[in-house]
């Protein structure tokens, strides 16, 4: 009779201490939090949150003028294949970078002052022209004849003056002013890039890849020291003009003068002083000297 009671009071005693918590979870879980709908909890935390995330790119220093340079020789008098048409006149065509081609406005352009490149039309980069926030792209001869002051820049020798120092010629059969002119407006400082970038900036409408098969079988011509110069990019003396520019590109000016010896050479001139600067000097046809600034 007393057994059933003796066993309820011991199972009171004994769970007596665990009763004050009990009531305290059940009233934590009363407690109604509301999360909004579509949101999942995860039950363990992500690891992939704990890994240190990539810093940001930094952004590119401005383009210097070695930079400049490295472009003006393997960009300026390249080949390519016009992907679409270009207008003709000194507006040229605006590419605004990192936004697709406007094709509205190419149209409009082309309509407006007709086209100096069709597409298909094989053509060469003759010029490039650098400002603060933008590249002028001439192709075959640019849209309108620009002069500037180093093409009138005269240089005295013993206090005579000299022929003017110019840019290089334009290539055979093109002429200034009847080309089209690309403005590549990146509407920051211009960022220092390489010339394969440059190039795929100009993708949409030049296409620059198989156009130079025919030099290649000209370099394979040649004395296997030219050739190997041409691949190292060194110009070297006995190399003719030709040879130069497919070794170290155009030079961005040229000066004619006489040496001591009353004989007529032309220097062509890579770089700006204080900068590293290159002097391949020419007699004649050929290059009979080559100075570097520092050494």
């Amino acid at each position: 009779m007393f057994r059933p009671a003796l066993v309820a009071m011991q199972l009171l005693f004994l769970f007596n201490a665990d009763l004050p918590s009990a009531f305290r979870l059940r009233f934590q879980n009363d407690t109604n939090v509301e999360f909004p709908a579509g949101i999942s909890l995860p039950v363990l935390p992500d690891l992939a949150e704990r890994q240190d995330k990539p810093k940001a790119s930094v952004q590119n220093e401005p383009l210097t003028a070695e930079q400049r340079l490295v472009l003006v020789r393997y960009v300026s008098g390249e080949f390519a294949k016009a992907l679409k048409p270009l207008p003709a006149g000194k507006q040229g065509l605006r590419m605004k970078v990192g936004e697709p081609l406007n094709q509205q406005m190419l149209d409009r352009a082309v309509a407006t002052h007709g086209a100096a490149v069709n597409t298909g039309d094989s053509v060469q980069v003759t010029h490039l022209e650098f400002k603060v926030r933008e590249i002028l792209v001439d192709v075959n001869g640019g849209g309108h004849i620009k002069k500037r002051l180093r093409d009138r820049l005269h240089v005295e020798v013993g206090g005579m003056p000299t022929v003017t120092a110019t840019q290089p010629d334009q290539p055979p059969g093109i002429r200034a002013g009847v080309g089209s002119t690309i403005e590549l407006d990146f509407g920051k400082p211009v960022p220092e890039m390489t010339p394969d970038e440059l190039k795929q900036l100009l993708a949409p409408i030049l296409d620059f890849s198989k156009q130079r098969s025919a030099a290649v079988h000209w370099v394979d011509t040649l004395a296997p020291e030219m050739k190997k110069a041409i691949e190292e990019k060194r110009a070297v003396v006995g190399m003719d003009r030709e040879m130069v520019v497919a070794a170290v590109g155009k030079p961005e000016r040229k000066v004619r003068e006489r040496d001591d010896d009353g004989n007529e050479v032309e220097d062509w001139i890579y770089g700006e002083p204080p900068g590293k600067t290159m002097f391949v000097r020419f007699m004649g046809e050929r290059v009979t000297r080559i100075k570097s600034f520092p050494q």
